[in-house]
């Protein structure tokens, strides 16, 4: 802008000019002074000499203070009637030279592999995890343990005890399975890096059944989003209190919450419709009957819908956990490029676009759709020899 204001300067005037294209008037005279060059600034007669500052970097970088930062370096000389310089005097010395860094040791966390995991149906991907719920008094926690259905969002099992324990996570599992006849090599078992989901008889277990087991990134709090989503569900619900009086009281209101959940809440990922309809193979029914709804009223009144005929919002066709993006490759021999998917891990690759990476097929017994949304509840007392010695309060679904 300024250039074109100097261009229309001789024409209309400098005052015109810069008035119109919004140019201050200072800034187009100062482009026009010469540019004086910049005069090297006079060293300080009490500035270090060359021999001493080489001598303080020495000293800096020397076997001794390589991993001390210039502070620490100036107190310890200080303490041994030693004065070099100011320890401003030494970061300026460092910084010279490019050595104005970390000079201790950090810990370098491994490049761990990211899990991507793909979901086309129900019963093909589950994520569980472990969530606190506040006791009676402070540091009294009663543990909900979750398995969830990535797919459909439904909650397929529950646990509430009084302690977290890999030995009530397989016992959970193992009905869990049980309950929706999950045959081997079909499912993906996704979870944090807590104790339990990481212990070695859910590990064991996990290969007897014929489950693929994924665990997140260390540190990495986005790779379970799905249970962590409805644990927020869970917590922020009106009636969620903040602390429960007593077990019972816990238990009574998780038994409320899990049927309400599966069999009323219209979840917005899953085009309003509920997880139970969805995980039983009733969401192309009820979809259907939405649309003809729609097309009714549409019909009535098409004035009211200056967008025109409404649509009826569908149900996603795949699920992902870390979708990986998508790369434009030519194959050879073909003019098309074609758009292919990045490995999937751990489940089983995914290659051209369409094609899911994770087992596909997931089998649902004849009449399971017709079967009550709701399986029933499986209240358990857990023995000693799944705890600690103790008789332990569980109730699991």
């Amino acid at each position: 802008m300024r250039q074109t204001a100097e261009q229309l300067a001789p024409s209309v005037g400098v005052t015109t000019a810069c008035q119109v294209l919004d140019v201050p008037r200072s800034s187009l005279y100062r482009a026009r002074q010469p540019q004086a060059a910049a005069k090297p600034r006079p060293k300080p007669s009490r500035a270090l000499s060359e021999p001493e500052r080489a001598e303080v970097r020495a000293v800096l970088n020397s076997e001794r203070f390589q991993d001390c930062p210039p502070r620490q370096v100036y107190a310890t000389l200080l303490d041994e009637q030693t004065y070099l310089c100011h320890w401003r005097t030494m970061y300026r010395i460092l910084k010279e030279h490019h050595e104005v860094n970390e000079r201790r040791n950090q810990l370098q966390h491994p490049s761990y592999a990211k899990p991507e995991l793909v979901a086309s149906g129900p019963n093909q991907l589950w994520s569980w995890d472990i969530t606190k719920l506040r006791g009676p008094a402070k540091w009294h926690y009663y543990y909900l343990y979750v398995i969830l259905d990535v797919f459909s969002r439904y909650v397929v099992g529950w646990l509430l005890a009084e302690q977290e324990s890999a030995k009530l996570a397989k016992v959970l599992i193992v009905e869990t399975c049980a309950k929706q006849h999950i045959c081997r090599d079909e499912l993906t078992l996704h979870a944090d890096r807590g104790g339990p989901m990481k212990a070695k008889t859910v590990g064991q277990l996990l290969l007897d059944l014929g489950i693929t087991k994924s665990h997140s990134r260390p540190h990495v709090p986005d790779d379970n989003p799905y249970s962590e989503a409805h644990f927020k569900t869970l917590k922020y619900q009106p009636d969620f209190p903040g602390r429960f009086g007593s077990f019972q009281e816990a238990l009574s209101w998780a038994r409320r919450f899990f049927p309400w959940y599966n069999q009323q809440f219209y979840h917005s990922s899953l085009g309003l419709l509920t997880p139970a309809s969805v995980h039983y193979g009733q969401a192309g029914v009820i979809l259907d009957q939405r649309q003809r709804v729609l097309q009714a009223a549409y019909e009535a009144h098409p004035e009211r819908f200056v967008q025109g005929q409404p649509q009826q919002p569908t149900l996603p066709t795949e699920v992902w956990i870390n979708q990986p993006q998508l790369k434009t490759i030519c194959l050879p021999n073909q003019e098309e490029q074609v758009l292919i998917l990045e490995t999937v891990f751990p489940a089983s690759p995914a290659s051209l676009l369409g094609q899911p990476g994770a087992q596909t097929g997931s089998r649902v017994p004849v009449g399971q759709a017709q079967r009550s949304l709701d399986p029933g509840e499986h209240p358990a007392k857990l023995g000693p020899t799944l705890g600690t010695g103790k008789s332990d309060r569980t109730f699991r679904h």
